[in-house]
């Protein structure tokens, strides 16, 4: 046992009764029905720890927690405990003084329960005492260990549904169709670095859907001053009007009604 080591509590029950047992006759095991139950020789708390992979069944006094017996356990199950034939409650326990002696007694429990739990107890360390050799064989041997294999066995296929997968990118790139404009015109951009005098309309007027503006418009360069601003006229009228023709009179180029002032 290395100096270092610390103990740890595994169990603990508050009442447990301690029997004398007679010689085992035969190898089929202890009968509690042989003891005298009634009459224990001892009775007193029962506590387990363990220090290292050993554990201790130490017997004390209830109130004073005085050591009445201790049994050292190095395997379980083995000759250390044993459990009875015909009870679950009893069980039989190699106590030891520290000198050499060694004697069997009897121990059971008032309560199905305790017992359970002592039983576990003793369990649970020793599959833990298992676990840590298997992990010290595995650190020194590494090798020795299994495995772990990731690859194809022979005949083994996967299969990929690659369809759904075509049709997921076929959705996501598909481009959108630019809705159609409602105005037959469309107003172009001025040039690049050039300026032009844009009539803006006046609070409350917009675009009509052909791109003209309303009645009335105001004349960046005039100072706030209104102008009629000419209706378009159809696409089949000439655009060009009188202006084609030569005239002397200056009143003959401005037809009434079309909405053109004279400066």
């Amino acid at each position: 046992m290395e100096e270092g080591e610390y103990e740890s509590v595994l169990c603990v029950k508050p009442e447990v009764h301690v029997y004398r047992i007679p010689p085992r006759a035969t190898n089929r095991g202890y009968r509690a029905a042989e003891w005298q139950l009634d009459q224990p020789s001892w009775s007193g708390r029962l506590r387990i720890t363990a220090k290292g992979q050993v554990a201790y069944i130490k017997l004390e006094d209830r109130t004073s927690g005085e050591l009445f017996a201790q049994a050292p356990v190095d395997q379980f199950p083995g000759t250390a405990v044993e459990s009875v034939t015909d009870s679950s409650r009893y069980f039989v326990i190699r106590i030891e003084d520290g000198n050499g002696r060694r004697a069997f007694i009897g121990i059971g429990f008032g309560d199905r329960g305790d017992a359970f739990d002592f039983n576990v107890a003793l369990q649970d360390h020793f599959k833990w005492v298992k676990q840590q050799c298997e992990f010290a064989k595995q650190a020194q041997n590494p090798d020795l260990g299994p495995k772990l294999d990731l690859g194809f066995k022979e005949g083994q296929t996967i299969k990929l549904n690659i369809a759904n997968m075509k049709k997921k990118e076929g959705a996501a790139g598909t481009p959108r169709a630019r809705p159609a404009s409602t105005g037959g015109l469309s107003l172009l951009p001025p040039p690049p670095g050039g300026k032009t005098s844009t009539l803006i309309p006046p609070p409350g007027e917009q675009l009509s859907a052909g791109g003209s503006l309303g009645q009335t418009a105001v004349a960046p360069s005039s100072g706030g001053a209104t102008m009629s601003w000419p209706q378009p006229k159809p696409a089949t009228a000439d655009i060009w009007g009188d202006f084609t023709k030569s005239t002397g009179s200056t009143s003959s180029q401005t037809q009434p009604g079309t909405g053109w002032v004279q400066f």
